[in-house]
C-alpha cells in the first residue's frame, strides 16, 4: 500500500512526463517547420537563380543582337535557303502527318486537326471514313452520330458542323468533289488558308505554305519575318524561296518543330542548324541533355501516322485503344 506521500507524488511525476512528452512534440513540430521552410526556401532560391539566367541570358541575346549588323536581304534569302538544305538533309522523309487517301479524307482530317495532335486525328478516321466515305454521305449525316465519333479530337460540336457544312457545299455547289482552287476552298464552311494550302500541296500538288503554330514560330526564332500575322507570315516567307520549295519547306520545319525545336524547351544541343540560328541558347544546349528532348522517330518514339509512308524511318503509331 502506497503511502500518503508516494500517492502524492504519482500526479507530480506523471505531470513531468506528460510536460515532457509535450515539449518532445513541440520540439519536433517546430523542428519539421524549419525543415519545411528551409526547403522551401531552398526551392524558391534555385527558382530565382533560373529566372535570373534566363533574363541574364536573354539580356545577352538581345546584346548581341543589337551589336550584331543588320542582315541584308541577300543574307537574310541565302540564310534561308540553307536552313531549308539542311533540313532536307534531316527530314528527307518529310510529309504530311495526317492519314488520308483522297482530297476529301485529307480536308476533313485537316479540319479535325486544329486544337488537337494528328496522332489524335489518325486514331479516330478510320472509323469516321468508314461510317461516312463521301461528302454525300457525311451532308447527310446526323450530328450527334457524328459528334460521337470525332469527340476524340476536341471541339467536337463546332467541327462537326464545319464537317457537314463543307460536305453540303462541295455536294450542292462542286459534285461533290474536292475543288482544286484556293479561293474555292476558303468559300468552304471550316476551311481557311492554312487547311487550303494543305490539301492544294498534298492532294494536288499546286505549292502552299502551311502556317501552323510550329510554322510561325520557327521563321520568327529564324529571324525571317516579325511578323505574327499569319497571312503576312506566309508572305513574307513565300518572298524567300521559289514556290516550287514551298510545300515541302512547310514539311520541313512543321517537322523541326515537333521533333527538336520546341515551343518551351527547344533542344538546342541536338539541332542540325544550330550555327545558322539567331536564338541558339534559348533551349537546352548540353548534347546530352539535348537528345532527351527529341521526339517521335528523333527520340526513338513512334510517329503521329497509323499509315507512315514507306521511306519513312520511324515506327508507326498504335490505335486509339492504345494510345
Amino acid at each position: 500500500m502506497l503511502s500518503r506521500e508516494d500517492a502524492g507524488a504519482v500526479p507530480q511525476k506523471v505531470r513531468k512526463t506528460t510536460a515532457g512528452t509535450a515539449a518532445a512534440a513541440k520540439g519536433t513540430s517546430a523542428a519539421k517547420r524549419t525543415s519545411t521552410a528551409k526547403k522551401a526556401a531552398a526551392t524558391k532560391a534555385t527558382a530565382t537563380k533560373t529566372t535570373a539566367k534566363k533574363a541574364v541570358a536573354k539580356k545577352a541575346g538581345a546584346a548581341k543582337a543589337a551589336a550584331a549588323p543588320a542582315e541584308s536581304r541577300t543574307a537574310l534569302v541565302r540564310r534561308a535557303r540553307r536552313i531549308n538544305r539542311e533540313l532536307a538533309e534531316t527530314y528527307p522523309y518529310a510529309h504530311p502527318e495526317l492519314d488520308f487517301e483522297n482530297p476529301f479524307q485529307l480536308l476533313v482530317a485537316t479540319v479535325l486537326s486544329a486544337q488537337t495532335t494528328d496522332l489524335r486525328v489518325n486514331q479516330t478516321t478510320p472509323a469516321l471514313f468508314a461510317a461516312y466515305p463521301t461528302p454525300e454521305d457525311m451532308a447527310a449525316a446526323d450530328p450527334e452520330t457524328l459528334e460521337q465519333l470525332i469527340r476524340p479530337t476536341g471541339f467536337f460540336r463546332a467541327k462537326a458542323r464545319s464537317l457537314i457544312g463543307l460536305s453540303v457545299a462541295l455536294r450542292d455547289r462542286f459534285d461533290g468533289e474536292v475543288p482544286g482552287r484556293i479561293a474555292d476552298l476558303v468559300s468552304l464552311p471550316g476551311v481557311g488558308r492554312k487547311t487550303a494550302n494543305v490539301v492544294l500541296g498534298n492532294a494536288f500538288g499546286v505549292p502552299g505554305l502551311t502556317v501552323d503554330t510550329h510554322f510561325q514560330r520557327l521563321v520568327r526564332r529564324w529571324k525571317w519575318t516579325e511578323e505574327k500575322d499569319p497571312d503576312r507570315i506566309e508572305a513574307a516567307v513565300g518572298a524567300l524561296f521559289p514556290k516550287s520549295e514551298w510545300t515541302m519547306l512547310s514539311h520541313r520545319i512543321i517537322f523541326h518543330g515537333r521533333r527538336i525545336c520546341h515551343s518551351r524547351k527547344p533542344a538546342c544541343g541536338a539541332c542540325p542548324i544550330a550555327p545558322l540560328c539567331p536564338s541558339y541558347g534559348e533551349g537546352e544546349t548540353d548534347p546530352e541533355k539535348a537528345k532527351k528532348l527529341l521526339k517521335y522517330e528523333k527520340g526513338g518514339l513512334p510517329g503521329q501516322r497509323l499509315k507512315p509512308p514507306a521511306d519513312y524511318p520511324g515506327r508507326p503509331a498504335g490505335p486509339l485503344e492504345a494510345g
